[in-house]
């Protein structure tokens, strides 16, 4: 069976096709990414016809830090089983790693799991809104699925559209929660200060990405604290993309802005379902307030894994080689963009960078791009995770294949054969219901 027979059942039996949105060909390349896996290794993928790619693209969709398979890992994972991964007590590997976590993170005093980064950022609100006793959140950034975050576009259906992800649907979200969820963009305090000023007395929480695309304005994520604490709300980083790439633990500790809560999960574990809510002694104590529990928080295998991918992060020095790779990625986008004559924008901080080709059919140019790596045999779009696992040979092949892929593109443009070049229809932009 080819990867595109299994995607047409899945589709059948799969609302969406996928478990994770990000993972949904439509996104890629319709109609003809691989879509399935049968096995993954350091920075290489082999598809379910025995096809092999080395992966220049998502990583996992960010989990995958190490690199695919990670040996030490899985051998913390392997003695866990061997061991017994559930029971009727709990698993010492818990407690050993929530003194970890509060060791890289000395303003923090007490550690929640869940086991994926969604229902760790629903557990930080729940307690945030235990603790203050108020139920207004203001965000920016993307936060997942989960019905607190949603109910930002129940008063009005496109205010989450500049915060990763446009045209998600509110539907399932009860009506009841319009106006607890109120946005801000990134960089723009002035717009806090008015959620501030609005609603001072019933915010909850401010939650926000230390960072994704841009850096952060001077002042801002200070400033952003300092509104917080005036309001009495909750300060809550999500971590869950940032986390582990600049450094080992939350990218807030290089600016040097602690919140009350930060939350992470992909990377922690290298792939293996992991998240953990830390934070200050008197805020975490109020999920004591909430019926907050789940029977699978309680497994061994996470924690184990979360464990030996954080000391190895620490032992290796890996945000160094993650940094110093993002960089060669970015260097080598614009110096191959300038030789095909394409206008480029590069985003990002380096370890998790994008690129915007800035033509007229931009997407139609962007899924070109995927459709011609992969015949070269990459798994690639216009973003690229660093993972430890990236060699650097594979850096330069995957590098020469974008300057040759571009150079073509350059000329489909000009000769305004771009759509002429597809094989296929062109990758969705954003949220859409398939059918």
């Amino acid at each position: 069976m080819t990867g595109q027979e299994l995607y047409r059942k899945a589709r059948r039996r799969i609302p969406g096709g996928t478990q994770l949105f990000s993972k949904r060909p439509e996104l890629l390349l319709p109609e003809q990414w691989p879509g399935y896996y049968s096995k993954a290794r350091g920075a290489e993928v082999w598809d379910i016809e025995g096809n092999r790619y080395i992966d220049m693209g998502y990583a996992g969709i960010g989990a995958a830090v190490l690199g695919f398979a990670d040996p030490d890992v899985d051998a913390a994972a392997r003695e866990a089983i061997a061991r017994g991964t559930m029971a009727t007590l709990n698993c010492p590997e818990e407690v050993e790693l929530a003194e970890l976590l509060c060791e890289l993170h000395p303003w923090a005093e007490m550690v929640r799991y869940t086991r994926c980064g969604g229902e760790a950022m629903s557990a930080a609100v729940r307690i945030a809104r235990a603790h203050t006793r108020r139920e207004k959140v203001a965000f920016c950034g993307y936060h997942g699925w989960h019905d607190w975050y949603l109910a930002a576009n129940l008063a009005n259906d496109s205010a989450l559209d500049g915060h990763l992800l446009p045209g998600l649907e509110a539907a399932g979200v009860p009506r009841s929660l319009t106006g607890t969820a109120l946005p801000f963009h990134y960089n723009r305090l002035d717009e806090l200060e008015n959620i501030v000023r609005g609603h001072r007395s019933d915010l909850a929480a401010v939650v926000m990405e230390p960072v994704r695309d841009h850096e952060p304005a001077p002042g801002f994520l200070e400033g952003a604290r300092e509104l917080a604490n005036q309001a009495g709300a909750v300060f809550i980083f999500d971590e869950i993309t940032a986390g582990w790439r600049i450094n080992t633990g939350g990218i807030h500790l290089t600016y040097g802005v602690a919140p009350d809560i930060a939350v992470f999960a992909k990377a922690m574990s290298n792939g293996y379902p992991m998240a953990a809510i830390i934070g200050r002694g008197g805020v975490m104590q109020a999920a004591q307030d909430s019926f907050i529990s789940s029977t699978y928080w309680t497994e061994r295998i996470g924690p184990a894994a979360a464990l030996a991918a954080i000391r190895k992060h620490r032992e290796r020095q890996v945000p160094p080689r993650l940094i110093e790779t993002g960089k060669r990625i970015q260097a080598g986008w614009r110096a191959a963009a300038r030789r095909a004559g394409i206008p480029l924008t590069v985003t990002g901080m380096p370890p998790l960078s994008h690129f915007i080709l800035n033509v007229n059919d931009a997407q139609a140019a962007r899924t070109l791009f995927t459709q011609e790596m992969l015949d070269r045999g990459f798994l690639a779009t216009n973003a690229f995770y660093a993972m430890y696992a990236h060699e650097d040979q594979q850096v330069e092949a995957y590098l020469a294949a974008v300057e040759e892929v571009f150079l073509g593109i350059g000329e489909a443009i000009r000769r305004n054969r771009l759509m002429d070049s597809l094989r296929g229809p062109v990758a969705h932009a954003g949220f859409r219901r398939l059918t």
